[in-house]
């Protein structure tokens, strides 16, 4: 995964309200530390920060650019996130070196096609993974080429790339491959569910339509 550079301002006020002031500057509050530093408390682009993180993740590399005329390399280690704007709250950062291996969660992707009439399910969506630093994948490819029903996918099968180890149990199961169920089996299954609900007790039924609706502000 390649570098992002990303410049970063002294950050010298706290609490909500600075926070707040902050944001509305279209920078994100942020903490770098990590290696025996002391916490630097620091305000990064929002638009370059957010676009950054949305294409390479949490694993994505930065180069940040710090006003003292340094620069340090980070990945982000938390994330606060407003719910409703899906906009970034507060970042914190962790120092790493080049060289340096560490241990991250990355995305696994299902690749290929199951025979027949089949069904993959992708148990596990993240694997830990050890790597230099500079060098973390963007994600893991989990094949399911060829495979037919009653069959999986382990953690040990999915290629790694060069220099990265596995840091999860090898026996992990990540996908399963089965089969998928037939006309008739889906059909009755709709049959059951419309048989419960009719079958339901009347006060069941108008508590269930009382809590659906929303609440008056």
């Amino acid at each position: 995964m390649s570098e992002v550079r990303i410049s970063a301002e002294p950050r010298t006020e706290f609490g909500k309200g600075g926070a707040r002031r902050t944001r509305r500057a279209g920078k994100v509050p942020a903490v770098l530390y990590g290696h025996g530093e002391a916490p630097r408390h620091i305000a990064l682009p929002a638009r370059e920060l957010a676009a950054a993180i949305r294409h390479g993740g949490m694993n994505q590399l930065f180069d940040i650019a710090l006003s003292d005329g340094t620069s340090t390399l980070a990945l982000p280690k938390a994330i606060q996130r407003d719910p409703i704007r899906d906009t970034f709250e507060h970042v914190d950062l962790l120092i790493v070196v080049r060289g340096e291996r560490v241990t991250v969660e990355v995305p696994v992707v299902l690749v290929g096609h199951a025979t027949g009439d089949t069904l993959v399910i992708l148990e596990h969506d993240r694997l830990s993974v050890t790597a230099d630093a500079t060098r973390l994948p963007d994600r893991l490819e989990a094949s399911v080429e060829g495979l037919g029903a009653g069959s999986h996918v382990t953690a040990a099968e999915i290629k790694l790339p060069d220099g990265a180890d596995l840091a999860t149990d090898p026996d992990l199961v990540v996908a399963v491959v089965s089969a998928a169920p037939s006309a008739e089996q889906i059909a009755e299954e709709i049959g059951e569910g419309r048989e419960a609900a009719e079958e339901a007790p009347a006060g069941e039924q108008a508590g269930a339509e009382q809590v659906a609706e929303p609440a008056e502000v």
